[in-house]
């Protein structure tokens, strides 16, 4: 890494890490009921001059509460956008006077007006303006022959499902069971500056009832296989695609079911491939046909199966779920 670069990105975020059982914090919803911390966190793009080089960089800032933050800059851009996957620096910071800032040695990095400046010794090295990214399926329109399991209108495809402004809330199983499938949905994680971990905005979504693709505030975190993309207790995502809370991601899963034979013996494990926010970050995976993943509501077998939206003990929203069944 370059010297001032390294100076500004080298803090280590470990309190990312800590997993608390039960959320301490606050969970927002709505953007417009969040705190003050908000505003300054999310997704950062611009250049750097570093020793006479002009370097692409995309940070992603992420709001622990109480004016602190944590960070992580990426050479290249951001993930999925630029960053080679490998060269990356982590920071802390806190807020001084309504700014953002973030000090290493000489450097130093102030967040304004969605604004990311970088200084060195007194000289500016560039700036990074916030960027608000949206997922290339968001939207997505059913293809003929699909089907609609929530469209906004009511939770009718749903047991025990609950509409809250035209969103679905978590915890809820779909009353049809499927086969081999694709599926899209759309979801919202909450905001919860002050939980760490498996305590923020912990849910997921079940193919079959049997296999979780996670759904976790896991923005800006390593992408490990128990957070958002990651198949639950069997893989980690190639990358981790999460986006800020609060803001609308998608998964498209491409899911096949496992093949018995008539006397009820596994011959073919089940196969997954998952894009997360349109990019592929799962690709036909093996699925490990003899159990289900962590706290799955169903068990393996040939009978076909639910999808089924995890109630972790956090709020969270989904809409534009649809189906298309597979031969």
């Amino acid at each position: 890494m370059r010297k001032p670069l390294c100076h500004l990105w080298t803090l280590l975020f470990c309190s990312l890490l800590a997993t608390p059982a039960l959320a301490k914090g606050p969970a927002s919803i709505d953007p417009e009921k969040t705190d003050a911390d908000f505003a300054f966190q999310g997704e950062y793009v611009g250049e750097i001059k570093a020793d006479n080089e002009t370097l692409k960089i995309g940070a992603q800032i992420i709001a622990l509460g109480g004016g602190k933050f944590n960070g992580v800059g990426y050479i290249g851009g951001l993930p999925g956008d630029g960053w080679n996957q490998s060269d990356k620096v982590e920071l802390s910071g806190e807020m001084k006077d309504g700014v953002a800032v973030f000090k290493k040695d000489e450097a130093t990095a102030t967040i304004k007006d969605g604004v990311l400046s970088v200084e060195s010794g007194g000289n500016k090295l560039g700036e990074l303006k916030r960027v608000v990214r949206k997922s290339s399926t968001l939207g997505a329109k059913s293809p003929e022959g699909a089907i609609v399991l929530f469209d906004g209108q009511n939770a009718n495809e749903w047991e025990g499902g609950k509409v809250d402004k035209g969103l679905l809330e978590q915890g809820t199983t779909s009353k049809r069971k499927f086969g081999s499938h694709k599926i899209h949905i759309e979801f919202l994680l909450p905001y919860m500056p002050e939980d760490r971990g498996q305590g923020r905005g912990n849910s997921g979504i079940y193919v079959q009832g049997r296999y979780e693709i996670q759904m976790l505030d896991s923005f800006g975190l390593a992408g490990k296989n128990n957070e958002c993309g990651g198949l639950y207790s069997v893989r980690d995502p190639d990358l981790n695609m999460c986006y800020p809370p609060l803001a609308w991601q998608t998964f498209d899963i491409d899911y096949t079911a496992a093949k018995f034979d008539d006397a009820g013996k596994l011959v073919a494990n089940p196969r997954v491939t998952v894009l997360h926010n349109g990019v592929v970050v799962h690709k036909d995976v093996e699925l490990p046909g003899e159990r289900s993943t962590t706290a799955a509501p169903s068990k393996p077998g040939p009978e076909a199966g639910p999808i089924h939206l995890q109630n972790h003990g956090n709020p969270l929203r989904y809409r534009n779920i649809w189906v298309v069944e597979k031969k």
